[in-house]
């Protein structure tokens, strides 16, 4: 897997990321989608592939990059397929830190010291490459304008942010109501994408425990339940959908 390639997890937290004070939208269930997005990476690299609603390695062999090896190494570690929201719900301490320790290595956000209530040191994160930012949600829009189906990893990433939250941070108020449902809509156009968002959705939802069932497919697209289809994601337990978390180094969910 080359480099020069932006991640699933890496544009999703680009997407989170206010441009202007450097917080992340929806900070606890993002930490979710990051864990998602890894999986439907790994998926994009042939390493994995859906089984039911659970996960299966196919190929163990390193894609080069040293996050995703690491749980491409864990999942093979668990000899067997492991259902999707396991995976998702499991802890995933210092996750969302390491890819922002990422994104500032590779020059495209920069970390803005400070301090909460005078005393805790804080660091925020400002996108330094913005036209990267913009090249990201412009996919998003551009799939969501024109309605023509988008590739695999647009449509990965939108079914994502959609399951964390994004949509109204993303298009805000009644003005971007339209929007945010065809957001919710694209997440039909990837089978792996659906299975991930929807798992991501169970865990916040408390349902990680139920198993799913098997959804039927046409022409390789998930079938979408109507109820779910119809519903914003519910934010992560116990914090406001619309929410916005500071990072701190020190002590980093």
């Amino acid at each position: 897997m080359g480099r020069s390639r932006r991640t699933i997890p890496e544009e999703l937290l680009l997407l989170a990321l206010d441009p202007t004070t450097g917080t992340t939208a929806q900070p606890q269930s993002l930490d979710l989608g990051l864990a998602g997005a890894q999986l439907v990476e790994l998926a994009l690299a042939g390493r994995i592939a859906p089984d039911g609603d659970r996960i299966a390695v196919v190929m163990a062999r390193p894609t080069g990059d040293p996050t995703l090896d690491s749980a491409l190494e864990l999942l093979r570690r668990r000899g067997s397929p492991v259902r999707a929201v396991h995976w998702i719900g499991g802890p995933r301490l210092g996750l969302r830190q390491t890819y922002l320790t990422h994104l500032e290595r590779c020059g495209m956000v920069h970390a803005v010291a400070g301090q909460m209530c005078g005393v805790l040191p804080t660091t925020r994160y400002q996108a330094t490459e913005t036209a990267i930012s913009r090249e990201i949600r412009a996919r998003l829009d551009n799939a969501i304008r024109t309605g023509v189906p988008p590739d695999p990893r647009t449509a990965a990433l939108a079914a994502l942010a959609h399951a964390v939250g994004l949509g109204k941070h993303l298009y805000p108020g009644n003005e971007g109501r339209s929007s945010r449902s065809r957001l919710r809509d694209l997440i039909r156009h990837d089978p792996m994408g659906g299975l991930v968002a929807h798992a991501v959705m169970d865990v916040q939802n408390g349902a990680a425990a139920q198993p799913r069932r098997p959804q039927a497919t046409v022409a390789g697209a998930v079938r979408q339940p109507a109820a779910r289809a119809s519903a914003e994601p519910a934010g992560a337990p116990g914090q406001s959908r619309h929410g916005h978390g500071r990072m701190a180094r020190v002590g980093a969910r």
